[in-house]
């Protein structure tokens, strides 16, 4: 078989011990290229063409090309981890959006946090969302062949007009087309809108809520949040644009609230789901009871900040029973620091005092202002290491302090400023632990 260098194929990491990969002799540093000749493009090729019991996997080792006839038994993984998830280019934005939070990014961040990707593949693969706006004819015919499903899609408004002025793109393809298509070749999607205030909210709001909902079931879930826009975005923004990137007041929060609503509920009567979903930032804002757990319909949007709150609620209530029920062992650690974003400090400490109430632990919930980004930007997923630290030192710190594991990296290795929790833990002399939920506090 002859490989070109333009396949250039993803380099193996790591093989699991005693997997199908181990026992055909791959190893870490290999790079895979093909399989049964189709170049590989990225790990979702990989596992695609890979699903055959029977295939022939060509590689390179040590600047040596090589094949292998592979068999393996329906079901059976082959247990090859990869560098990376994309082998070739990652696609990127071709969009303009004044709202996007990559283009208020500070300078000295690493250099991958600045990529705009708009890469398909990664939504599949990790849940990014996309626009849809750059998919090619060869994009068209691989969804077409694989049926990568699902998909994560910023659609902001469904009014073709609007939506390429909010994307500054006078060529991005009617959307709703986009996913009548997608929805034929049985690819299911969840869907967001990033609300602008005076821009696409209201009664545009309310057409693209319509639309989408006319999609059911390629459309599985409506995502709406707030604008997020830090400092360097709103220094850069005209007046216009400041007007749209203005903060989710108490006031504009319970407006869309009352807005949704009634959809939600006509939406539960009609299809048995609410379909569209706020984020928790505009109950938080608004000081409104979030909807139950069984509201959230199986969080399909959880990592885009709904349902994160409610889920943090629940999972305190039900250790709470467990401890009411078996009792606590208190650990070492009998007094902890709680660090957490500005936005979810009151929910957070009301729940703090429910834990030490109930366990005897002296737990105090410090929020941290981000300097970073600007006091706008307010969750705790977008903390820096530095603003951590600037904002503890100096004070006392208890035997532990505990930070949101949202904040990290996948790998849980750094945070966005390249601080990593070995640098926190040593400028604030003191042991760090990452959570998520009060359990994870307890598992500590």
């Amino acid at each position: 078989m002859t490989l070109t260098r333009r396949s250039a194929g993803g380099t193996v990491q790591h093989v699991a011990p005693q997997s199908l990969a181990e026992r055909i002799g791959l190893r870490p540093g290999d790079r895979l290229f093909a399989i049964d000749g189709h170049p590989l493009r990225d790990a979702i090729d990989f596992r695609f063409y890979a699903a055959e019991e029977r295939f022939r996997l060509a590689f390179r080792r040590d600047g040596r090309d090589a094949d292998v006839e592979v068999e393996r038994r329906s079901g059976e993984d082959l247990g090859v981890d990869f560098e990376t998830t994309v082998f070739d280019r990652v696609r990127t934005c071709n969009n303009d959006c004044f709202f996007c939070f990559l283009k208020g990014l500070p300078g000295g961040l690493r250099s991958s946090i600045y990529v705009k990707d708009d890469d398909f593949r990664l939504s599949f693969s990790q849940g990014n969302f996309v626009t849809l706006s750059n998919l090619t004819a060869a994009d068209w015919q691989r969804l077409e062949e694989q049926r990568l499903s699902p998909l994560n899609v910023s659609v902001h408004a469904t009014d073709p007009a609007l939506r390429r002025r909010m994307l500054q793109n006078r060529r991005a393809p009617d959307v709703v087309e986009q996913l009548r298509r997608l929805g034929e070749l049985g690819i299911r999607v969840n869907t967001q809108v990033v609300l602008c205030p005076g821009l696409n909210d209201g009664e545009h709001l309310a057409r693209t809520v319509s639309d989408l909902a006319q999609l059911r079931p390629t459309v599985q879930s409506i995502g709406v949040v707030p604008v997020a826009a830090s400092r360097h975005a709103w220094s850069r923004a005209d007046d216009d644009e400041k007007a749209s990137l203005a903060p989710c007041t108490p006031e504009y929060a319970r407006r869309v609230i009352a807005q949704v609503r009634p959809w939600q509920r006509d939406f539960r009567r009609r299809l048995g789901v609410d379909l569209v979903y706020l984020a928790d930032e505009f109950y938080l804002a608004a000081g409104a009871r979030l909807p139950a757990s069984s509201r959230y319909d199986g969080f399909p949007q959880y990592e885009n900040g709904i349902g994160m709150t409610r889920s943090l609620i629940d999972d305190w209530r039900r250790l709470r029973r467990r401890l009411a029920a078996h009792g606590f062992a208190r650990p070492a650690h009998k007094r902890m620091t709680l660090v957490c974003g500005t936005l979810i400090a009151p929910a957070l400490s009301r729940l703090a005092s429910d834990l030490a109430s109930v366990t005897g632990l002296d737990v105090r919930v410090v929020p941290v202002q981000n300097r970073l980004f600007g006091p706008r930007v307010t969750v705790s997923g977008l903390l820096a290491g530095a603003d951590i630290i600037d904002t503890l030192q100096g004070h006392d710190l208890a035997d532990l302090v505990v930070l949101p594991r949202h904040a990290l990296d996948h790998a849980g290795a750094l945070f966005l400023d390249d601080t990593t929790p070995g640098d926190v833990s040593a400028a604030l002399a003191t042991p760090v632990a990452f959570a998520a939920t009060m359990s994870d506090l307890l598992r500590l």
